[in-house]
């Protein structure tokens, strides 16, 4: 059983800055697709970003490109998620995924992920 653990959560203001860390064992992290999920109260979790092995990232939601950025470093067990300018209707709880994969799959849904975090709550505010 891979454990994650996110941190990093809180408020943010619409046109700040934040970062989101997942942390697991350094030593096994290598061996997993690591990807970022988002859930909002009353809709379906939604993929946001993946990071494969050797640290290519994949971004499923084209609203967000250049406004996010997902990266890991295996030697500390951490993947981030670097959130930039957010917006008001990006609060919500993300969660940090394993895949028992090296690959970030095709299409970035719920059941293409093995282990989960727990969630860190992010409200972008003003």
């Amino acid at each position: 059983q891979l454990q994650l653990v996110e941190s990093g959560g809180g408020l943010v203001q619409p046109g700040g800055s934040l970062r989101l860390s997942c942390a697991a064992p350094a030593f096994t992290l290598g061996l997993y697709a690591i990807g970022w999920f988002r859930q909002v109260p009353g809709k379906e979790r939604e993929g946001v970003a993946c990071t494969n092995d050797k640290n290519s990232p994949t971004y499923y939601l084209v609203s967000k490109e250049g406004r996010i950025n997902i990266s890991r470093d295996n030697a500390k067990g951490t993947v981030y998620l670097q959130m930039n300018t957010p917006k008001t209707e990006e609060t919500g709880i993300y969660y940090c995924a394993a895949r028992s994969s090296k690959l970030c799959p095709a299409t970035m849904s719920f059941d293409r992920f093995d282990y989960w975090g727990q969630g860190t709550q992010v409200n972008v505010s003003s």
